[in-house]
């Protein structure tokens, strides 16, 4: 990374030249889950890698919701030209919320195994059931860092290449240091709650969304339902990945995601 930027409580790494790419993490993560991947992106865009408020290297916010992290992520990243955004998992809901309301900021946008309900609701099954992320909750408070390790290893669980993955998510976990307690709490409850069905079929941004065939957290019928219910939105599906393909199938993700990048 070239430099780092603090604004509004929000550490954005930024390296490279080209076009505006921001990225954004996952649940407990921090934007140095990006690290394998920033070289190829940065070799045709200026990437900013966002760290979540409360996670990494930003300071938490007041109230974790969808509009205060969107308001201050836009503040966080230089105004200008639009951006392209990719976002994986619980980033997705941040980057959908974003598009929703600032249209004319995301250029395109990039959504990585991720899904408008990660809860199990009346005509959409394919999720986590709230009682799960409820016990997953409770479980953080008892024994935090194990809790985490064993989410870590549901993310790769069934992937081609699920033990070099993992080996690289725990590796990278606490590097930054811990997430906010208050952040975790605020990012399950966004998990438990969010409910963007309604919203995604107004948002005609140019849409990639990329799935997991092994995906257990998110399966490949909830990406499927996401790009069918956007109308500027295409699928690919990888083969053999989990809900790190970024990490565990990076050609086929590069292969994926830079042509639609630059389009």
């Amino acid at each position: 990374m070239d430099d780092g930027r603090f604004v509004t409580g929000v550490h954005v790494d930024v390296t490279g030249s080209g076009p505006p790419l921001v990225l954004l993490h996952g649940f407990a993560m921090h934007g140095g889950v990006f690290a394998p991947i920033v070289p190829t992106l940065a070799a045709s865009h200026r990437v900013h890698v966002v760290d979540l408020p409360g996670h990494g290297r930003s300071s938490p916010l007041v109230s974790f919701d969808l509009p205060s992290l969107v308001a201050a992520i836009d503040a966080a990243i230089a105004p200008g030209e639009p951006v392209r955004v990719v976002a994986w998992s619980l980033g997705g809901l941040v980057a959908l919320e974003w598009a929703r309301r600032l249209p004319s900021r995301i250029a395109r946008l990039a959504l990585v195994t991720t899904t408008p309900s990660f809860t199990a609701r009346d005509g959409w099954p394919h999720a986590m059931s709230d009682e799960t992320l409820a016990r997953f909750g409770d479980e953080l408070c008892v024994a935090y860092r194990p809790t985490l390790q064993r989410f870590l290893a549901l993310q790769v669980h069934g992937s081609d290449e699920g033990r070099a993955t993992l080996a690289t998510l725990r590796g990278r976990l606490f590097d930054r240091g811990e997430p906010s307690p208050r952040a975790l709490a605020g990012a399950l409850a966004l998990l438990r709650t969010v409910d963007l069905r309604g919203v995604v079929p107004n948002i005609d941004t140019p849409t990639l969304v990329i799935g997991g065939e092994r995906d257990a957290i998110v399966p490949i019928a909830a990406t499927r339902r996401l790009a069918a219910s956007m109308p500027g939105a295409t699928h690919v599906a990888i083969a053999g990945a989990a809900h790190a393909p970024f990490l565990s199938h990076s050609r086929n993700f590069h292969d994926a995601v830079l042509p639609f990048l630059d389009g």
